[in-house]
């Protein structure tokens, strides 16, 4: 509602109404400042929630079910790579690789366009695979770019491509087309005819690959390595990739270019990769406790002789205080009788943690398996108590953000509803003031009317009496 101030009283009632509104608004800037406060609280757990679900995702690839394998594979080739998973048994043996595996690809003799049936239809394309399973393909036009996306479109043994090929005696541009087969090895092998799956079935077909100018560029072939070569044990291992799979349990080889001689494939203790793991264990242990820490501190500063205290905003966070103290319990904890310090880990006077790398490759070298051991058990410990605070239905330290931004939404709605009520205040003052001064103003013309009265009354002198 709209006014003009002091129109009648001479009031500035805009000022006075928003003197009196910022009273009115106390209350909702006290819940603004708690809803403030309460986000900058999330915030700050969110990220230390983030640290801690990463410290649970680092103590898994050290202990645990899904812990990293401790042991490597190596090779005496370049250009063979093996790999060694959880559980695969320590030693070393010898791979004799005699061929790498192929994904048949195959193409035509020239062509301007694909051929027709004597009835004019267009001729339809049968594709073989390895099962003996075909697929009918019967292409839009004689296009031969119609005939590549149908081939690409059927979800047959192979894909096709039209390759430029050139010009005839008459200009025409000619091209061909090249299949590729969709899976490697001997198992994605196929045929290429021209006629249906019953002109194949019967013999009456025509093989692409048997007219003037087509080739098979690469056969459909498995690769092929044999262990024990040249003994009464020797044994063919194939794959239709280029990685031989589970040649000893959990033991993967992988081979880019047929070696001249036997490869070696060695299994053994990582001990890089331990120590490698480890200390990034104790590094996230270290980032959590420094993180709450700082955010727990409290400061004094002094400004003109005046000294304020500012507390940090975990200060008195039982629940943060508690996430502290168990995963740092959990770090520094004997294992079996033996402090973690004996295999590296060691506590600081200020509860901070170091790693010893030597200490570590000591323990290695003089138990490794009661050291994997230790340490995957350290490992777990420090998971659980990360996954204790983090997961993400039941951690306390995901309960209490939950909690937290219930209480933002709620304080929301309040402040909405405050709003509300404070535009509705403003109007009621508007209208007070408004009427205010609708009735100064009646009240002054009423007071201009006797004035003006009073004065048309005729006058009367003592000499007349």
């Amino acid at each position: 509602m709209a006014s003009i101030d002091g129109l009648a009283s001479g009031l500035d009632t805009t000022s006075l109404i928003n003197s009196l509104m910022k009273v009115e608004q106390l209350p909702q800037q006290q819940l603004q400042l708690r809803q403030q406060t309460g986000q900058s609280l999330i915030s700050a757990l969110q990220a230390l929630n983030t640290k801690v679900a990463a410290l649970a995702d680092t103590g898994r690839a050290l202990g645990g079910s899904t812990a990293v394998s401790a042991l490597a594979a190596t090779t005496s080739a370049t250009s063979v790579t093996a790999t060694a998973a959880k559980g695969a048994p320590a030693g070393t043996f010898a791979l004799t690789i005699d061929r790498l595996a192929q994904s048949q690809v195959d193409v035509t003799g020239t062509m301007s366009a694909w051929p027709t049936n004597a009835d004019g239809s267009v001729a339809t394309l049968t594709l073989t695979d390895a099962t003996g399973k075909t697929t009918e393909i019967t292409p839009a036009s004689t296009s031969l770019q119609d005939v590549v996306d149908a081939v690409n479109a059927s979800g047959g043994p192979a894909t096709a491509v039209r390759v430029k090929a050139g010009t005839a005696a008459d200009g025409t541009a000619q091209y061909r087309l090249q299949f590729s087969a969709t899976d490697s090895g001997a198992a994605g092998g196929y045929t290429v005819h021209r006629g249906t799956a019953a002109d194949v079935a019967a013999g009456t077909a025509t093989d692409l690959m048997t007219e003037t100018g087509a080739a098979v560029v690469t056969t459909a072939q498995d690769a092929s390595a044999r262990l024990y070569a040249g003994t009464a044990a020797e044994q063919v291992v194939t794959s239709s990739t280029n990685t031989f799979t589970g040649v000893l349990p959990g033991v993967d080889v992988t081979a880019t270019t047929v070696p001249d001689s036997p490869v070696t494939v060695t299994v053994a203790l990582d001990k890089d990769g331990v120590a490698k793991r480890t200390s990034a264990l104790v590094d996230a242990v270290n980032g959590v406790l420094a993180s709450i820490k700082s955010q727990r501190s409290v400061t004094t500063t002094t400004t003109s002789g005046s000294s304020s205290v500012k507390s940090g905003i975990f200060t008195a966070n039982s629940t943060v205080t508690m996430v502290s103290d168990r995963i740092a319990a959990a770090a520094y904890q004997p294992i079996n009788g033996r402090s973690p310090a004996t295999w590296g880990v060691e506590l600081n006077r200020d509860g901070t943690f170091t790693f010893n790398e030597d200490t570590l490759r000591s323990a290695l070298a003089t138990d490794p398996a009661g050291t994997q051991q230790a340490l995957a058990a350290l490992a777990v410990r420090v998971t659980a108590a990360a996954n204790d605070a983090s997961a993400p239905a039941s951690g306390s330290l995901s309960t209490m953000i939950q909690g937290r931004q219930a209480e933002a939404s709620d304080l929301s709605d309040q402040i909405s509803s405050w709003d509300t009520r404070l535009a509705a205040r403003r109007a009621t003052l508007q209208s007070l003031y408004n009427a205010m001064e609708g009735s100064l103003g009646a009240l002054k013309s009423q007071q201009s009317w006797l004035t003006s009265q009073i004065s048309s009354l005729p006058t009367t002198s003592s000499s007349s009496n």
